[in-house]
């Protein structure tokens, strides 16, 4: 059975740090790109990161771009997401998905604010 369960989410100040984890199970972690993506009360699903299968080329949307970094382990079949300089606009769900379906499991919330 397909699962992807978010974690690491919290409350956090302006400028602080979170590192986030999905661990997949229920399918060939090593054989998909991957990516995180996060939604926010009254806005659109917005994608933030994309990382290749081997981990080795990677993306993320201008709003995140130098504060956030994606990374896998394949072997223990987990992504990350390390949220650097956070702000208050980064507050949302933050999901886990495959790039290949729209399997959306379950989130983890963050929220920065003071």
């Amino acid at each position: 059975q397909l699962q992807l369960v978010g974690s690491g989410g919290g409350l956090v100040q302006p400028g602080g740090s979170l590192r986030l984890s999905c661990v997949a199970c229920g399918f060939t972690f090593s054989k998909y790109a991957l990516s995180w993506s996060r939604h926010a009360p009254g806005k659109e699903r917005e994608w933030v990161a994309v990382i290749g299968i081997t981990g080795g080329s990677s993306n993320y949307a201008d709003s995140v771009k130098c504060r956030f970094t994606i990374s896998r382990d394949n072997a223990k079949n987990t992504v990350y997401l390390q949220m650097n300089s956070l702000k208050p606009e980064d507050t949302a769900v933050y999901y886990c998905k495959r790039t290949t379906d729209n399997y959306w499991g379950q989130g983890t919330q963050v929220t920065v604010s003071s």
